[in-house]
């Protein structure tokens, strides 16, 4: 009889966020016996945020599951072809694929609102305090503010960076559609998700559902690991029988 430990959790964040957004999943996720840690990276360039992602996979048990927000998705994209990685969940998030960059996946559909409230300066692009209504309009005022003070601008040109790798024409994937996201287009996301044949669910949320409805993401989070959990736990009682000590 082969007991498979659960599998590792590593959160990717986007822009405008950094780990803590995952702040209502991880203790919960702890509880119920995952390894689970939240990359943290610059944004600075897209090979140093896929490098920082890889780094931080190294920190928990194999195999593990990248979660992905928004640009996080990119992130998890290309470093989800570690072998480390037994499968994705993409959160309101983007994937482009090998002749993609994040810029022109977003470009496919119309800008959203929040773009109305960026600006750019000293090199990277900020969210206007009157534009966390655009990202996390669901959130109470409080989480909102909280949100904005601790958000990370991202290097302006970081969107037309590319790197090879795309990991969900080969790993099994989740997607979880934000749709009433104003920050990522709702389309978008059906889009990606129906190109990658993801397992999706839709949630009537901002572009944060994480944070506006985690208890229906960690749903996502538990079929996703259960699944690897399952096919990992197969794989050595094969090997037994074939061997003959089954």
């Amino acid at each position: 009889m082969f007991t498979q430990a659960k599998p590792s959790i590593v959160f990717v964040h986007g822009i405008w966020a950094d780990g803590s957004s995952f702040s209502k999943l991880i203790p919960t996720l702890h509880a119920e016996g995952h390894d689970v840690i939240a990359a943290q990276y610059g944004l600075d360039t897209l090979a140093g945020d896929v490098a920082a992602v890889k780094s931080t996979l190294a920190r928990v048990s194999s195999p593990a599951l990248l979660v992905g927000h928004s640009y996080g998705g990119t992130l998890i994209t290309a470093a989800g072809t570690d072998p480390r990685v037994a499968a994705l969940i993409y959160i309101a998030a983007l994937a482009p694929d090998a002749d993609e960059t994040s810029q022109s996946q977003v470009a496919k559909f119309p800008v959203t609102d929040v773009f109305s409230h960026i600006e750019v300066a000293d090199g990277r692009i900020w969210m206007k305090p009157d534009g966390i209504g655009c990202f996390a309009g669901d959130l109470p005022e409080a989480e909102q503010k909280l949100l904005w003070a601790t958000h990370a601008a991202p290097a302006a040109d970081l969107f037309n960076q590319k790197v090879e790798g795309t990991a969900w024409r080969s790993k099994p994937s989740w997607y979880v559609v934000a749709n009433k996201d104003r920050t990522v287009q709702p389309e978008l996301e059906r889009f990606i998700a129906k190109r990658m044949a993801a397992t999706t669910v839709e949630l009537r949320s901002s572009h944060v559902p994480m944070l506006s409805q985690p208890h229906a993401v960690l749903d996502v989070i538990r079929t996703a690991a259960k699944a690897v959990q399952k096919s990992n736990a197969q794989r050595p009682q094969f090997y037994a029988r074939f061997l003959g000590r089954a």
